[in-house]
């Protein structure tokens, strides 16, 4: 079963399930976002969700957590079978950070809607389904961090607001990722809620990033996407997750 828990500083959302689990959500994620220049003004975003999907597969190669959870058998039920099964199954596990995540919950519904307009409208679509479960998990995960009023609006600008990311400029992620990290624990306890509405709306952050990217764009010819910030994250070793 996929499950999506904070991490113990706050620093992420660890994503644990069997292999099963994750490569079914791989797959799923492959599924919706579709093949490359599919969605022209997406291309930016989509690299940022095979990203995770690239650790997702690390994790589902035992890359990164591996824990062992109850699988339900018991000394009665090996009792009952006459045979010997183990007790516990193997979970692959890894965190990734607070508003990365986030983004790709919320990004993702731009891609369904995308696949349901251009490839499967079918209310009984997996690839969907899994997609949307994913989104829950990460949304249940992050709820107990909104005030009520907060939450209501994050829900309803989500809802309303559409599309969400159409020509984004997926480096406003990293911009985020790395002003979360620099937060205490208890700052981002505080603060979970104002990132989610952050990836929502324009803010005077974004606008500047925008500004910058256009800068560098109308002489380098490359699309938004495709330009590097010179932004240094911390060696994976440091990060106390």
């Amino acid at each position: 079963m996929l499950t999506i828990q904070p991490t113990e500083n706050l620093t992420g959302l660890t994503v644990s399930g069997d292999y099963w689990d994750l490569d079914n959500l791989i797959h799923a994620v492959y599924e919706v976002i579709g093949e490359e220049k599919r969605y022209f003004h997406y291309e930016g975003v989509r690299q940022r969700l095979l990203a995770v999907c690239l650790k997702l597969r690390q994790a589902s190669k035992g890359e990164h957590g591996i824990d062992y959870i109850s699988n339900g058998i018991n000394k009665n039920v090996l009792k009952k079978i006459h045979a010997i099964y183990p007790e516990k199954n193997i979970y692959y596990s890894v965190p990734l950070f607070v508003p990365e995540l986030i983004f790709s919950a919320l990004a993702l519904n731009d891609f369904i809607s995308l696949y349901k307009e251009t490839v499967d409208d079918s209310e009984w679509s997996m690839a969907v389904t899994t997609v949307r479960k994913f989104q829950a998990l990460v949304a249940e995960s992050i709820s107990s961090f909104f005030p009520e009023d907060h939450y209501m609006l994050f829900l309803t600008t989500l809802h309303t607001k559409s599309p969400l990311f159409h020509q984004y400029a997926p480096q406003y992620v990293d911009i985020l990722n790395l002003e979360y990290l620099s937060l205490s624990k208890e700052e981002r306890e505080k603060h979970i809620n104002s990132f989610a509405l952050r990836l929502l709306t324009e803010d005077e952050t974004y606008k500047v990033l925008i500004q910058q990217l256009l800068d560098v764009t109308s002489l380098s010819k490359q699309s938004f996407y495709e330009v590097e910030l010179t932004l240094k994250y911390p060696d994976e070793e440091a990060i106390i997750w």
